[in-house]
């Protein structure tokens, strides 16, 4: 199976890795999951994460084609707008976007927010095919953490977003509206259903206990033999219950609020008002 080239750029302050990932026989490129830094004391935005991508594609000669999300993320804001208006490609992520437009806008009343998922310029659909330069890629829709999750898999590599973290530290919460335990458990089977020496790329990583780096490739043979949570050694029943009650006793991811009404407008900043400052709602009670 043909082997992209694949660079992690991984920003510590929300533990996220953006990826680029390439034809090295074409030059063309895909972004995966890039990060719109955020100060949420002050309010502020800047645009260093994703500088330091696009210097990388610029120095390397690369041309990107698409600027993919995993999902809507809840713990950091992407950056994939302004990646697009930087380098062009088209934005894309699940089309079960819609789902999650249409639960969130009424928590932040959103009233001119489309939930038709048009923010993005392509929702892919489960199984869809389409290509990083002569390398064939396809979607694997993978729901249980959000409605809205898939897998990129992109010549011999898969992008998991959220439903996998290193085998170390396990799998995806799900207590998000939409989320579930027993659906996150089909859509893993769908990942290490992949071939043993397939590279899984994460979106996440939090050192595990006992470990003092970070680190974010693994393989499915990997996962299949030593993930924490869902090892070929766990039932679905025995995951489900773990799952269920593990997410139980979580808390909020602390950007979760502004980063929804940044991620389900394709990093899209809400416009300014007529003071010319842009504004993030807080709602309160509602979550």
């Amino acid at each position: 199976m043909t082997k992209p080239d694949v660079t992690a750029f991984f920003d510590e302050s929300t533990f996220t890795v953006t990826y680029v990932v390439s034809d090295p026989a074409t030059g063309r490129a895909a972004v995966v999951d890039p990060v719109l830094d955020f100060d949420p004391a002050s309010g502020r935005t800047s645009t260093t994460s994703a500088d330091n991508l696009i210097a990388f594609i610029q120095d390397s000669k690369l041309r990107v084609d698409w600027i993919l999300e995993t999902h809507v993320h809840a713990d950091h804001l992407s950056g994939a707008s302004y990646i697009r208006e930087t380098l062009g490609g088209k934005t894309a992520i699940g089309m079960a976007v819609t789902a999650v437009q249409e639960t969130f806008k009424g928590v932040f009343n959103l009233k001119d927010l489309a939930t038709d998922g048009s923010q993005f310029e392509h929702l892919f659909a489960d199984a869809e095919t389409f290509s990083v330069g002569d390398i064939e890629a396809r979607i694997i829709a993978t729901p249980g953490h959000t409605p809205a999750c898939v897998t990129y898999v992109i010549g011999d590599a898969a992008f998991v977003g959220d439903t996998l973290f290193m085998p170390d530290f396990g799998s995806a919460r799900t207590d998000f509206p939409g989320g579930s335990a027993p659906q996150l458990y089909e859509s893993i089977q769908k990942i290490l259903a992949l071939p043993d020496d397939t590279r899984l790329f994460m979106c996440h990583d939090y050192k595990a206990p006992g470990r003092d780096v970070y680190a974010w490739e693994t393989s499915v043979a990997e996962q299949r033999a030593s993930n924490i949570h869902i090892s070929d050694k766990v039932s679905r029943d025995e995951f489900v219950a773990m799952r269920e009650g593990r997410d139980s006793q979580l808390g909020m991811p602390k950007l979760i609020l502004p980063s929804l009404q940044v991620n389900l407008r394709a990093g899209q900043l809400p416009e300014p008002e007529d003071n010319n400052i842009r504004y993030l709602k807080l709602p309160l009670d509602a979550v």
